[in-house]
């Protein structure tokens, strides 16, 4: 790989991930495309990849996913967690994309090796961001049945360049972190449903009984509880493991289009999205 100047990185998806990880492209000099269908998310995403990082370099926007991976070197899905979603954007890329071009998936829980049934599995891998990307150091990359090593290496390489860790996961169902941390947050649903403690009584139990940075229930809201909907479900439907099937109040939440921070109320009240919770 060329320095970042003579990277060319294409995001698809202008979600909170989307524009998180565009953000840190860009700010760490590579020049960088954010893609989506919705011209108003392409405008807050890029309003808060500006907050969150200051100056974001060169990045840019587009509607057109076809003339926006052209000339890609890595391009990076962050669209919803929905397998036949990412399958329809990895067919684009496939077709799209230059036959050199790494493809990433952000995916926190659909395996990897599925989502490369849509184009060339040698150049798949996971790079698993969290949120929010300004803030988390961590980046789970998760190589997939097909994938190369010099895909593996260049996404090793690529996490350190962006000043970020990386850890190595096979690819299985939730990998290392969401397996773990989607138990612990449908839990502390589950806790809260049977009156065994508040909502924040659970989250500081955590936070200074375990030293965990945020409590289960608090993260669920800032990754959004659509966005925990999804992966919950994804995890029930692969392993089938009592443990991963979704909450009820989580799933009463989402219908009642209470889905976090980002909506202004969830688990928590937020009159401004962003502000502190109340």
């Amino acid at each position: 790989m060329n320095g970042p100047r003579d990277t060319r990185v294409a995001v698809i998806g202008a979600g909170i991930m989307g524009a998180g990880i565009a953000g840190l492209f860009a700010s760490s000099g590579y020049p960088t495309t954010l893609v989506d269908v919705d011209e108003e998310a392409l405008r807050r995403a890029t309003e808060r990849a500006k907050r969150h990082f200051g100056s974001t370099g060169d990045l840019g926007v587009a509607s057109s996913l076809p003339e926006a991976v052209a000339s890609a070197s890595v391009v990076v899905e962050a669209v919803p967690e929905r397998i036949e979603l990412k399958h329809e954007v990895f067919s684009e890329l496939a077709r799209h994309a230059p036959d050199d071009a790494l493809l990433v998936t952000n995916t926190s829980t659909i395996s990897i090796s599925r989502i490369a049934e849509a184009a060339d599995p040698s150049r798949v891998i996971g790079m698993h961001f969290f949120n929010p990307v300004h803030r988390m150091a961590l980046v789970e990359i998760v190589v997939g049945d097909g994938t190369s090593a010099a895909s593996r290496d260049l996404a090793v390489q690529l996490v350190a360049d962006l000043g970020k860790k990386s850890i190595l996961v096979r690819d299985s169902p939730g990998f290392a972190t969401s397996r773990l941390g989607i138990a612990l947050g449908n839990e502390a649903m589950r806790m809260l449903e049977a009156g065994v403690a508040s909502a924040a009584d659970i989250d500081v139990a955590m936070r200074l009984g375990y030293g965990h940075p945020m409590g289960p229930i608090e993260l669920a809201d800032l990754v959004g509880l659509d966005a925990r909907l999804n992966n919950t479900r994804s995890m029930f439907e692969q392993t089938g493991d009592a443990h991963f099937a979704p909450p009820a109040i989580l799933e009463r939440l989402v219908a009642a289009g209470k889905l976090g921070k980002k909506s202004g109320a969830g688990f928590y009240t937020y009159p401004d999205p962003d502000e502190p919770r109340s």
